[in-house]
């Protein structure tokens, strides 16, 4: 065998040549065309988000709207907030900067790790993810040393609302949080992280107060640092309003109503401007802003003195003695009631079996229209309800406003209830009997009213009958949304009959009497359960704080042209007179004489001691 070399044999072959040939030929026209699609085809594509990579946008926040009072004293206003975001596309890990974030703010991990997948789809990957909404300045302090080891870290410039007298307008101002999924889904110009009014005034007007963000523009480095910046629109504030309210009424209703449950209102007779529109106990509006913890909404929420509750509207009380003046507006209405016509009061009135019994246990003798209401008489309108029937006096209350929301700009307004045969069938599957009637004659039974109804009733007695709806801000217009249904005499036979009940000797508003002011007034007690005839024999401070009556009274006031109308309600009160008589007594001397009575410190004392009993367990009352 021969082994010497071959050239022959070496060569490669030419198919395999030619076919590596063409691999090498496609291979580069496949980078052609590639590079063709990429420079030529999409090439002003991504030129253009190639430029966005280097700049950015980002929001502006606009500031609210600044709200003050009657005078021009300022209630809300904004102050410089900060708060941490994540920009996803500048972050290398997320996970370990949720850990950081988490050390800084002293936020739970697994927290900060919902809310970023919560929200993540939400945000652009180029948009910072609110993660602390709210810094303190430590906290800044810290982070912003540390920032550039953090990239995508980013502190966030927002105004954050401030109320300058914390729980004295809650229940009025409201407060503002952070939307929630069903605000964001409802309003297109919210992003994530924006704060709405959730209460009050900052709720109803929220469009109207919210303003419009700007755009600002910034260029980045690969690092995500801002190297330059401009405003593209400027952001526009909210639109400032003025309350109807007067600071220092209010803060004087509010110091009156220091531990106690209760509310004040204090309208303008003739315009429907509320000057007062307290209640408490009340919260700090203030607590919202910064963001509650779970552990302080649960406080709130579960206070068994429900300190969200605005009771001047949204809590409904039996009227009581004050509901008198409806009842006899309703006899005069209906031709029913001759106030010439006379009634002996021996302190109780039968009806069958049952004993309805008077206030007075002696009686009050005979009485006529104007006395019975001066010395709040019960066996007089016991009578009355027997003649007008559950009918006559629905209808009459109806017309007069109650059953029905007032209209104020405030949102969740109970209408309270006025009942009717069918209601009651409807309710309990009962008849109407007589002793509902006799019942509803006095503010008892079924019948529940507001605050804010009673001082709109007892201001058309004073402004010829006119229902006036009650406003809030100090631009609106007066509107009357209706006439209660009796003569310009009848009017004023009660009218005269409320002057009376603080003029006379006997009447049970004497209390009220101010030099110079023609005050009017009634008082009212509302039962709250049936008392055993055990408890009944006891003083008023050994009654169980949860048994004790509502106490009510409400006022008009005019001297020089100016006229208001006052109502009180104290929860568990006990009496008219020496449970919300002072307060309105403070008002009058405010509105009239400018001077300014606070409330005794040893009768805070004693509101403080009593209350304190209504955090006990609850005691069950034994009924008749």
């Amino acid at each position: 065998m021969s082994n010497l070399y071959n050239e022959s044999d070496q060569q490669p072959p030419r198919a395999g040549l030619l076919l590596l040939q063409m691999l090498i030929l496609g291979l580069f026209c496949l980078f052609a065309v590639r590079l063709w699609f990429l420079q030529i085809h999409h090439g002003e594509e991504f030129a253009l988000k190639a430029k966005d990579n280097q700049l950015r946008q980002e929001s502006i926040f606009s500031p609210r709207g600044l709200i003050r009072d009657r005078n021009g004293d300022l209630l809300a206003i904004n102050e410089p907030a900060y708060a941490l975001g994540l920009i996803r596309e500048d972050c290398p890990d997320i996970e370990k900067a949720l850990h950081q974030v988490a050390q800084w703010s002293g936020r739970d991990f697994t927290e900060l790790q919902a809310l970023y997948k919560k929200n993540r789809k939400r945000v652009k990957p180029f948009e910072p993810l609110i993660l602390v909404p709210d810094l303190t300045f430590d906290q800044l302090a810290v982070i912003e040393t540390n920032k550039l080891r953090w990239p995508g870290l980013e502190i966030q410039f927002r105004p954050r609302r401030l109320y300058l007298y914390g729980t004295l307008l809650a229940h009025v101002l409201g407060y503002v949080s952070e939307a929630n999924e069903e605000e964001l889904s409802k309003n297109p110009e919210l992003a994530l992280g924006d704060t709405v009014g959730k209460q009050g005034i900052e709720f109803m007007l929220e469009d109207r107060m919210r303003g419009i963000k700007g755009l600002t523009q910034y260029e980045v480095d690969v690092t995500g640092r801002r190297l330059q910046e401009r405003v593209l629109k400027h952001p526009r504030a909210g639109h400032e309003i003025s309350l109807s309210l007067d600071l220092g009424l209010q803060r004087l209703a509010m110091d009156w109503l220091e531990e106690e449950a209760g509310a004040v209102a204090v309208m303008d007779a003739d315009t429907g401007q509320l000057l007062a529109l307290a209640t408490a106990p009340s919260y700090d509006s203030n607590d919202f802003s910064s963001g509650l913890t779970s552990k302080q909404w649960a406080k709130l929420r579960d206070n068994p003195l429900h300190p969200m509750q605005n009771r001047v509207i949204q809590s409904v009380y039996p009227p009581g003695s004050i509901f008198k003046h409806v009842i006899a507006g309703a006899g005069l209405s209906y031709g029913m009631l001759d106030p010439k016509e006379t009634v002996r009061c021996t302190g109780e009135t039968r009806l069958g079996r049952r004993i309805f019994r008077c206030w007075r246990k002696g009686g009050h003798g005979i009485v006529d229209m104007e006395r019975a209401l001066v010395e709040s008489c019960d066996v007089y309108f016991y009578k009355m309800g027997k003649k007008l029937t559950v009918d006559r006096m629905s209808e009459f209350a109806k017309a007069v406003g109650f059953g029905q929301k007032t209209g104020i700009r405030l949102p969740h307004e109970k209408s309270g209830n006025i009942p009717t045969r069918a209601w009651k069938r409807k309710r309990f599957g009962e008849g109407w009997q007589g002793g509902d009637n006799l019942n509803m004659a006095i503010g008892q039974g079924f019948t529940l009213v507001t605050p804010l109804q009673v001082v709109r009733f007892f201001a058309s007695i004073l402004n010829d009958g006119k229902l006036l709806k009650p406003l809030l801000l100090k631009d609106e217009k007066t509107v009357v949304q209706g006439k209660i249904p009796l003569s310009p005499e009848q009017i004023e036979l009660l009218k005269k009959a409320l002057v009376q009940t603080v003029d006379n000797n006997r009447g049970t508003c004497r209390r009220l009497r101010t030099k110079g002011v023609i005050v009017g007034g009634k008082t009212g007690t509302a039962q709250v359960v049936r008392l055993t005839d055990e408890l009944k024999e006891l003083k008023d401070d050994e009654i169980p704080y949860r048994f004790r009556d509502h106490a009510w009274m409400a006022a008009t006031a005019e001297k020089d042209g100016r006229r208001y109308a006052i109502a009180v309600l104290i929860e568990h009160g006990l009496h008219g007179g020496s449970g919300a008589g002072p307060i309105i007594k403070a008002c009058i001397e405010y509105l009239f004489n400018g001077k300014i009575h606070m409330k005794p410190e040893a009768r805070k004392a004693k509101a403080r001691a009593v209350r304190a009993l209504s955090l006990k367990p609850k005691e069950k009352p034994v009924a008749n």
